[in-house]
């Protein structure tokens, strides 16, 4: 099933035509519009009549989360704020967020982006889809909703928690899709189960998932508590949000609209482009967007493109699952969390030092935290009730910054390893490979 069969068929020539025409009007419009872009670029000795070909594109300076972090709130708008219409924002993992800005035309680009996801799945008018991923400033549940009102489906607009609420709906509404994080979907089925109620009862016919890292494992795990395939969906808030990438029945890679993004891979390390099917760091330009265009944004993710036609028929390139990440941001939960996150929580409690360790586990289905914190010398020998009243305030802290509760561990000063250069924080012990 096609969504728009013109397009997600073209022959690559045509689609690499369409892109550079894209790409040159984005260019130029950023460099007249943006101060930021035109600085950026008139510095790196760039300009928009030098793009002639795709590959011009490399000639043209990389974007970070910084540089968009520098420009909070509005600064890489190239329209009015009367003109934006919504605006969300990523958690804010150093200080400010990262905003994002979207005209009427961009909130239908991204609707038209989850419709053509959605037609991948085997959903048209006639399903309800419950989406149990976050609205709010997260860009979670916001796509999907869009993309359900395109296709003409029947959208439940439940998102997070209430785990038997979520399972009772399901069974009364008669959901044929549901969205979720993997690691919640296999929690959901197995509450239902306890319950003894046997998911594979629903009639689901699709699963859409993603905004954590998994494995086949897992993949397989949720197919089989379901009775039904799990399409994996990628996207990130500085780019759109949900959509940028959605797998087919086939499920041989994530789909990208290479219409509406070019994807590039580059070296993290040499930022060198490197051809297909070689892995490294996914870099995606907005080529459709109005409110704010995003050109070669590094996103951190690790994949890898090809460009073989599909076999169901589409000739965009498909992006594999992402394997890891160029930095040290981990996802957990569906959220995103860096080091210096946790680190200017603790900091802002004293009574420990700022040594620490992040140690992220899936004893379950559910990803757990648990921080172990180097207490001052001084705390460390005031007797157990103070040192439980620290570490519910560094919890408390935690949970401020980032959203998510974990489980502080206070240990003897000295005791946790110290490193020479870049400090190894995180140990993750989830199989997500």
């Amino acid at each position: 099933m096609f969504w728009n069969e013109e397009i997600e068929t073209m022959p690559r020539q045509d689609l690499e035509e369409l892109q550079l025409k894209k790409l040159q009007k984005t260019v130029k419009r950023a460099f007249d519009k943006i101060p930021y872009y035109n600085k950026k670029y008139s510095e790196a000795e760039v300009f928009p009549e030098d793009i002639e070909t795709l590959k011009d594109i490399e000639k043209l300076p990389f974007i970070t989360k910084d540089d968009l972090r520098e420009s909070y709130p509005f600064g890489l708008f190239a329209v009015d704020i009367d003109e934006i219409k919504e605006l969300h924002s990523s958690s804010g993992t150093t200080g400010k967020p990262v905003v994002s800005g979207y005209t009427k035309k961009d909130i239908d680009t991204w609707a038209e982006c989850i419709a053509r996801g959605l037609k991948m799945m085997g959903l048209d008018e006639t399903d309800i889809i419950q989406n149990t991923h976050g609205y709010g400033m997260f860009t979670g549940g916001f796509g999907v909703h869009y993309g359900s009102h395109k296709i003409g489906a029947t959208i439940i607009p439940i998102s997070t928690g209430q785990t038997r609420r979520q399972i009772e709906i399901m069974s009364d509404f008669g959901a044929t899709c549901v969205i979720f994080t993997p690691s919640y979907g296999i929690h959901l089925g197995e509450v239902a189960l306890e319950d003894g109620i046997d998911p594979k009862e629903f009639g689901i016919k699709a699963i859409g998932f993603g905004a954590e890292g998994w494995t086949e494992e897992i993949r397989r795990r949720v197919e089989e508590i379901f009775g039904t395939k799990a399409y994996n969906i990628y996207g990130l808030t500085e780019l759109m949000g949900p959509g940028v990438g959605i797998e087919c029945s086939a499920q041989k890679g994530l789909h990208i609209a290479e219409d509406i993004f070019y994807p590039e891979i580059i070296d993290p390390n040499t930022e060198r482009v490197l051809g297909e099917n070689t892995p490294g760091e996914l870099v995606l330009t907005n080529l459709e967007r109005e409110g704010m265009p995003v050109i070669r944004f590094r996103t951190k993710d690790l994949t890898k493109l090809t460009y073989e036609k599909c076999e169901c028929g589409r000739t965009h390139a498909r992006m594999s699952r992402i394997t890891g990440r160029s930095d040290d941001m981990i996802k957990v939960k569906g959220v995103a969390i860096f080091p210096s996150q946790i680190e200017k929580a603790l900091l802002r409690i004293g009574d420990v030092e700022p040594h620490y360790m992040i140690i992220v586990t899936r004893p379950g289905t559910l990803d757990e935290i648990e921080v172990k914190v180097e207490a001052s010398q001084d705390i460390f020998f005031d007797g157990i009730k103070e040192m439980m009243a620290i570490q519910n305030k560094i919890e408390k802290s935690i949970e401020n910054e980032t959203g998510i509760r974990v489980k502080v561990t206070l240990v003897e000063p000295k005791t946790l390893p110290r490193f020479e250069g870049k400090a190894k924080r995180v140990i993750d012990e989830r199989d997500l490979h």
